[in-house]
């Protein structure tokens, strides 16, 4: 745990945290969503830092971190300076990937793929999904990573997005920005 990098954050008023770290990851304003995106896609919101910094106690160093629906990599790049952990985006916008890869190029246990999600073989150990799809897209998603779940134990970790399948046991207690969920 970067303990240093937390404690500044911390430090910074909750109401300006976004922005702090966009200014140092050097993420400036994410370019317009582009068009033809697959039905259930959702256009690009960036998650809050709040919900970031509640998940991160979750995440162990050993952890493969996956976060589906990546955007610009806030997410990702965040979790792997307070962390340490390997962190992989998938993210079906090409921009969004191009900016997250030029902003993760120093870090080299951070990666970014461009690719749909519903249509790659996802692996890892700690999936995040800040609301990135619903619809059919959704389960094809949750199918993929229930392929990783009945390798090895996985966490998911979701922003408002309840879950509601067999193979996922919902963690009482989480605070109240994320959910948290273990394969059974």
């Amino acid at each position: 745990m970067n303990a240093a990098l937390l404690e500044e954050l911390l430090l910074v008023p909750a109401s300006e945290r976004d922005t702090w770290v966009d200014l140092l990851l050097g993420l400036e304003e994410a370019p317009p969503d582009e068009s033809g995106l697959p039905r259930g896609a959702v256009p690009y919101l960036p998650c809050g830092v709040a919900e970031i910094l509640a998940m991160i106690p979750f995440v162990r160093p050993t952890d493969a971190f996956v976060d589906v629906g990546s955007g610009v990599g806030r997410v990702v790049l965040l979790t792997h300076l307070l962390t340490g952990v390997r962190a992989l985006g998938v993210e079906i916008q090409s921009t969004l990937v191009a900016i997250a890869r030029e902003r993760s190029a120093a870090f080299p246990k951070v990666s970014f793929t461009h690719a749909d999600a519903s249509k790659i073989e996802l692996e890892g150990t700690f999936f995040f999904l800040y609301a990135p799809f619903n619809g059919d897209l959704q389960r094809s998603v949750l199918a993929r990573i229930e392929a990783v779940a009945r390798r090895h134990p996985i966490t998911v970790c979701t922003v408002d997005l309840e879950l509601k399948v067999p193979w996922l046991v919902s963690r009482p207690g989480m605070p109240e920005a994320i959910e948290l969920y273990d394969s059974c």
